[in-house]
This record gives structure tokens, sequence and C-alpha cells, in this order.
């Protein structure tokens, strides 16, 4: 069963920052597109960014110039860098493979943008 660890998410003012991780196995990394989720209260699961095995990223137009994902093979790890917050970020995010071929999910990790 695939598997991921997100951590780094809490409570940040607007315009604050926060830097997400995400472990998964080394198989999963090596071969897949990785890409971090978010669900707001009420709403669908979105995609906000995904990076290629090399490197290259792509992020959805809410978050274009504010958040940057990056990623340590090293470490099997996907980061996501989060700055200039705005209360519309606040949601649980989640890290996955990009296109989803999996149902397994982390438990996410809690972002929320408030004064």
């Amino acid at each position: 069963q695939v598997q991921f660890v997100e951590s780094g998410g809490g409570l940040v003012q607007p315009g604050g920052s926060l830097r997400l991780s995400c472990a998964t196995s080394r198989r999963i990394f090596n071969i897949y597109v990785m890409g971090w989720y978010r669900q707001g209260t009420g709403k669908q699961r979105e995609l906000v960014a995904r990076i290629s095995t090399g490197g290259s990223p792509v992020y959805a137009d809410a978050v274009k110039g504010r958040f940057n994902i990056s990623r340590d093979n090293a470490k099997n790890t996907v980061y996501l860098q989060m700055n200039s917050l705005k209360p519309e970020d606040t949601a649980v995010y989640f890290c996955n493979v990009w296109p989803l071929t999996t149902s397994s999910w982390g438990q996410g990790t809690q972002v929320t943008v408030s004064s």
C-alpha cells in the first residue's frame, strides 16, 4: 500500500510562510511525478503544484508566484514552500502522485491562515 507522510502545517497570519514536507517510498518517488493537493472545508480536493522526476514544476494559477515545490531525491521527500499566504489557502494539504493512480492518501497536514 502506498504511503505518504505529510508534515509542516500550522496556524499562520496572512502574509506569512510555511514549508510542508512529504515523505514516501523510494519506489514511488523515483517513478512518479509528485503533487501537492489541498482540500478546504466543503470543497473538492484540488492540485496545487506538481513536480516531475527531473524537477520541473507546474503550479495552479491560484498559487503561482507564491508557492514553490521542490524534491530531495536522497530523502524521498517533496516540499512545498508557501509564501504570502492568504486566508483562502486554508485547507488540509496532501501529497500524492500525479496523475492520481491510487486511492491511498496520507493523513494530510492542516494549514490555517488567519489573523
